[in-house]
């Protein structure tokens, strides 16, 4: 029979990198989960992704079990690392701060694509594209058409 889900927590974490110090120790201990055993297992199962950010969601059992799924990066942070930005700009209508290509924003999306909402490459191409926009880069080139 199914565990009763008491609840979910949803963190972003850099990979290989979790310690009980804020935010992910207040955010377990407040449900009850043992915080040195969600630090080993994570840091075990990112150890290939040092230093990246990575949201991780928490579900927390009734008899204080947990389990977790790590996703992939955020599509912002993708972005920066794709094209060497520090940060956004501050006004992206008007201060621009970098161009990305089509091809890299296919990468990112076709990375990115289970966690997404979306079904075709396409579609998730046109949320990468938004998200640059929001952060003040330029997207060069002609997205493909949404189906």
């Amino acid at each position: 029979m199914a565990k009763e889900i008491s609840a979910l927590i949803k963190l972003q974490i850099k990979g290989g990198a979790a310690n009980p110090s804020p935010p992910v120790g207040p955010a377990l201990g407040a449900k009850g989960v043992n915080i040195m055993d969600f630090c080993k297992q994570f840091n075990a199962r990112t150890q290939d992704s040092p230093g990246k950010v990575l949201p991780v969601v928490i579900t927390v059992f009734a008899d204080k079990s947990f389990e977790f799924v790590v996703k992939k990066p955020p599509v912002a942070v993708s972005i920066k690392e794709a094209i060497k930005l520090k940060s956004g700009s501050a006004e992206p209508n008007r201060a621009k701060v970098g161009k990305i290509t089509v091809d890299q924003i296919r990468a990112i999306a076709e990375e990115k694509m289970p966690d997404m909402n979306c079904f075709t490459v396409e579609s998730a191409m046109h949320m990468v594209a938004g998200t640059a926009r929001s952060m003040g880069v330029t997207v060069s080139g002609n997205l493909p058409e949404k189906v």
